[in-house]
């Protein structure tokens, strides 16, 4: 049992990869093993992606002590405290039975961790009922170290509909977002996406794209997306700890070379600076990165 929805599989099949797909997917559990516990009781923040309850998908960031996020359970996890105020997804996250996606991902090792599931809510924070448990490679991962928290912040600095210049600014210079997807009954999902500055182009206010790099074959992010368009994305800021967090609709372009374009267009923006953010050093890009196409201004790794 891979446990790839229907169309996941309809990706594989398109990329020609069912096969290694189906061999990658026997990784998939629902049992949180003692060495995937173990690691997330060592990470300060955790990346979970979901419905807001009307219609939208986000994706959010928690942040705390390391143990903040631990297993409590063959096949449950929890966690302590909720999302910052003004947070999209701060009602959600306080109803059980929401479908939810978490990334747990260590900058300083790059290791990357997937719990999907159902949430319950709890009296100092939430649960998840893991149905997928699963690690991914370090491909495209940026190593980081961690410097401080930032006690203050001005919480939700603005709201609006499209990118601000300030925010296309900050889209173009990521080396690292987050984006949440959904296949309906078939549950949430979060998942990471990287490369050398420029990876993402802002075509205008309201509409970007990235390149869909090779990586494991599961294509669980773009099999949503052919199930069910909406999508949200997060962009963290790194070294000010602000997050920029965008709700849409997606869709994948197939080429004929194979290759994979995915075009986002945005709906609703929120940007935040909230108190407890965790700050990191610059990066040290992964060797996996592919060099940017010329239009892009780079041409090198």
């Amino acid at each position: 049992m891979s446990g790839y929805h229907w169309g996941s599989l309809a990706v594989q099949e398109r990329a020609g990869v069912r096969d290694l797909a189906e061999h990658v997917g026997r990784s998939i559990g629902a049992d949180i093993r003692e060495v995937a516990a173990a690691f997330l009781a060592q990470q300060p923040h955790l990346v979970v992606g979901a419905s807001d309850g009307g219609g939208r998908l986000w994706a959010s960031l928690l942040t705390g002590a390391p143990g903040f996020v631990r297993a409590t359970g063959r096949r449950r996890i929890e966690v302590e405290g909720g999302l910052p105020e003004g947070d999209p997804l701060a009602g959600a996250l306080a109803t059980t039975g929401t479908a939810v996606g978490t990334l747990s991902l260590d900058p300083r090792t790059r290791r990357r961790m997937r719990l999907n599931g159902t949430l319950e809510a709890t009296p100092d924070g939430f649960a998840v009922a893991a149905e997928q448990v699963f690690a991914n490679c370090p491909k495209y991962l940026q190593k980081r170290r961690p410097l401080l928290r930032e006690r203050t912040g001005s919480g939700v600095v603005s709201r609006g509909g499209v990118l601000t210049p300030g925010q296309a600014r900050a889209v173009r210079a990521a080396d690292t977002f987050f984006i949440a997807t959904t296949a309906g009954r078939d549950g949430a999902d979060a998942s990471h996406r990287g490369g050398l500055p420029g990876f993402v182009e802002v075509h205008s206010p309201a509409e970007l794209s990235w390149p869909d790099y090779p990586g494991n074959a599961m294509f669980m992010t773009l099999g949503n997306l052919v199930a069910d368009p909406r999508a949200g994305l997060l962009f963290p800021d790194w070294e000010s700890g602000a997050v920029l967090q965008l709700s849409g609709r997606a869709r994948t372009e197939f080429g004929a070379g194979g290759e994979r374009r995915v075009r986002f267009v945005v709906e609703s923006a929120v940007q935040s600076l909230h108190p407890g953010r965790l700050l990191w050093s610059a990066p040290e890009y992964s060797p996996a990165n592919p060099a940017l196409p010329d239009h892009l201004g780079r041409t090198t790794r």
